[in-house]
């Protein structure tokens, strides 16, 4: 575990647990209005060493985490609140339309440079993809959309954003305290520096962006040095998605996703309107009462639960149905924005890879429906 001073500002706060709660839950969090009334205070953004609500949170987090509450109170105490991380989670890319959210992940560089990336680490990633089970272009794909292979991994401390959403985010605010004491718990399992340790805006960590719970969870060794390393290490990023895949059911070879002509749109606006999450609910055999024209080479039966969504596109909706593969790409992101983005471009990067390139750089050229605008 991380060693940490103590500096005698931080020993005055290392108060016993019932006073820690009891200044939580007895004072300060209630202010008289003009006419006399009681309302809640709310804590103003930051200052977390001086917080109540903080302070019984390190207790909480030091009870179900087993990590010291003296480390837990020292690493409140040195985080710092970001507004421009607020800002952020209240503009999400995932809010855009498809016509603008496709434009910003398929991008002739971003194909090229997964074709790179996979050539250069084609060995790694042709064992882990055999191990795992998981086709090695969504294992590109992934690091592709995310970090853009690795050159962009957050440049905000962790601590800071998942203080900053745990105490000033009430939205998600249980979400993300929830990740905080997840993250407490990596860090003295995993012998992670919080001081250094970066991220994206919502506490993503390494190459593939892996929250806390998902580090914890799923995050494995692939290079065999006995340590998980997000941030540094290719095997132990590969092997972890493809863990993450495979556990959440992957299937090798799979189909994955297929756009659809509906004639009679109001034949499906119900489902559609009633489809609030992402689980496949609407079966192959719907379908094809609806009078959908299937791909012939779609081998399912009747019986097989898909999804069945709508992206708007830059001149008419459209409609797609997305299979076991298609949803368990939207368990590492719940959107389907996200998930098309990802098998699109690991179609993308596999048809430039295996196409015949003149040795002069140029671009490789991008499966149909994949042009985009550079970057």
């Amino acid at each position: 575990m991380n060693e940490f001073r103590l500096g005698a500002r931080r020993i005055n706060r290392l108060i016993p647990a019932g006073v820690a709660l009891c200044l939580a839950f007895c004072s300060g969090l209630a202010h008289a209005t003009p006419d006399g009334a009681e309302t809640a205070a709310v804590p103003a953004p930051g200052h977390y060493d001086k917080r109540a609500d903080v302070a019984a949170f390190a207790v909480e987090a030091a009870k179900k985490t087993g990590v010291p509450i003296t480390e837990i109170q020292q690493w409140l105490d040195d985080a710092k609140y970001q507004s421009s991380i607020v800002e952020a989670m209240n503009r999400p890319a995932e809010s855009k339309t498809w016509a603008q959210y496709r434009p910003i992940f398929i991008t002739p560089k971003r194909i090229a440079d997964g074709v790179d990336f996979w050539n250069k680490y084609s060995a790694d990633l042709a064992a882990i993809a055999q191990k795992y089970q998981v086709d090695p272009a969504i294992i590109v794909a992934i690091v592709g959309v995310e970090t853009f292979y690795g050159q962009r991994m957050g440049n905000y401390r962790v601590i800071d954003a998942l203080a900053t959403l745990g105490f000033d985010y009430p939205k998600r605010g249980a979400f993300f305290r929830g990740q905080l004491m997840d993250f407490f718990t990596l860090a003295a399992k995993d012998h992670i520096d919080m001081n250094t340790a970066l991220g994206s805006y919502a506490g993503a960590m390494g190459m593939p962006q892996f929250i806390p719970s998902s580090y914890l969870a799923l995050a494995v060794d692939g290079d065999g040095d006995g340590k998980r390393d997000l941030w540094h290490s290719d095997a132990d990023v590969f092997a972890s998605v493809a863990n993450y895949f495979a556990e959440h059911g992957w299937v090798e070879g799979g189909p994955v996703s297929f756009e659809i002509e509906v004639k009679n749109t109001a034949q499906v606006a119900d489902y559609l309107n009633a489809a609030r999450d992402l689980k496949p609910k609407v079966t192959i055999g719907q379908l094809r009462q609806w009078g959908i024209a299937l791909p012939k080479d779609l081998y399912l039966p009747d019986s097989e639960k898909v999804m069945l969504f709508t992206l708007t596109g830059s001149d008419a909706t459209e409609y797609w149905v997305g299979l076991n593969n298609f949803y368990v790409i939207t368990r590492y992101n719940h959107s389907t924005l996200y998930a098309m983005a990802v098998w699109q471009l690991s179609q993308a990067i596999t048809a430039a890879r295996a196409a015949v390139v003149p040795p002069a750089g140029l671009t490789p050229v991008p499966v149909a429906r994949t042009q985009a605008a550079g970057e």
